[in-house]
């Protein structure tokens, strides 16, 4: 189905199932014996959407290449990829706490399980911004498993097309306070002129020592219908709801490095090649544009 500036989700369908599908991916990694991440929560959490293609996977009884044509080495690089940006943005966000950062917002969080499996510092409130139906189901699914959050964690449950900047303030956001932001697995399913929306109200709402991270694809602006059937049929044949060519907004958009930087945030961008080098893994040969950015607003206001 077409996106509409109004469509809704939960974890089963439509964007909601990129959600679920990351999810799936950080449930493997974990299990990887490297232990490269361990996210305990991912594989109830998945378990829960009900969706029998990534149950199979996560059991062993559905191999990676039931995704299209893909080999084992694919199929590794795709596991491995999934950790090594969980790991970025799991450091990231640790290494905000230990700066002094005491609030911490999740942009579109889906599954994320971060305000329950990360050890942060007493005082820290998490932020979860997300659709209601996602985070009801996460929040209860969790309770049921006797799941505690870590840090003090306020569901903010509102579309981000919606003044979600009201609603976050209104859930208790310090505007005084510096504030550590989190679009992880975002931009992609935004409109470009959004995703610049997305932007400005972040650095309207920043405090100086502010610090921001999220990934950016260049080659989205190319993303063909062909390479999104060819993505997306496989999942559809296991009877799992999603198409990218309807999902994702191609063409043109700032890139995030200039737009921001533009804004005065002083960020470092790290090719997704270089993280899978820094944890000791085999470089993937396909050719992937991602750019993870981090970095932080200085002493002045952005």
């Amino acid at each position: 189905m077409p996106r509409t500036d109004d469509d809704d989700w939960d974890l089963s369908s439509g964007v909601g199932v990129t959600a679920t599908i990351v999810a799936a991916g950080r449930a493997m990694a974990t299990k990887d014996p490297r232990g490269l991440i361990n996210d305990p929560f991912a594989e109830p959490l998945v378990r829960a959407v009900g969706l029998d293609f990534f149950t199979k996977m996560m059991d062993g009884e559905l191999d990676m290449s039931a995704i299209g044509d893909v080999s084992p080495t694919v199929a590794r690089a795709m596991v491995d990829g999934n950790a090594v940006r969980t790991k970025y943005f799991d450091d990231y966000v640790l290494n905000a706490t230990d700066a002094g950062i005491r609030q911490v917002v999740i942009l579109a969080a889906g599954l994320d399980a971060r305000a329950y499996r990360l050890p942060w510092p007493t005082g820290t409130v998490v932020y979860e911004i997300d659709q209601p139906q996602v985070l009801d189901f996460k929040t209860t699914t969790l309770a049921h498993l006797g799941a505690e959050p870590c840090a003090t964690r306020r569901a903010v449950a509102i579309d981000l097309r919606a003044d979600w900047p009201t609603a976050l303030q209104a859930a208790g956001l310090d505007l005084a306070a510096p504030t550590a932001w989190l679009a992880e697995g975002l931009l992609i399913y935004l409109k470009p002129q959004d995703q610049d929306q997305l932007f400005d109200n972040i650095s309207a709402l920043s405090a100086p020592g502010s610090m921001i991270a999220t990934e950016f694809v260049s080659s989205i602006a190319d993303f063909s219908a062909e390479r999104a059937r060819t993505i997306s049929d496989p999942f559809r044949d296991h009877g799992v709801d999603v198409d990218l060519a309807s999902l994702v907004y191609t063409g043109p958009r700032n890139h995030v490095l200039d737009y921001l930087g533009a804004k005065g945030w002083q960020l470092q961008g790290v090719p997704l090649a270089e993280l899978f080098r820094r944890s000791g893994l085999d470089v993937p040969a396909a050719d992937d544009d991602t750019i993870f950015i981090s970095g932080g607003t200085g002493s002045a206001h952005p």
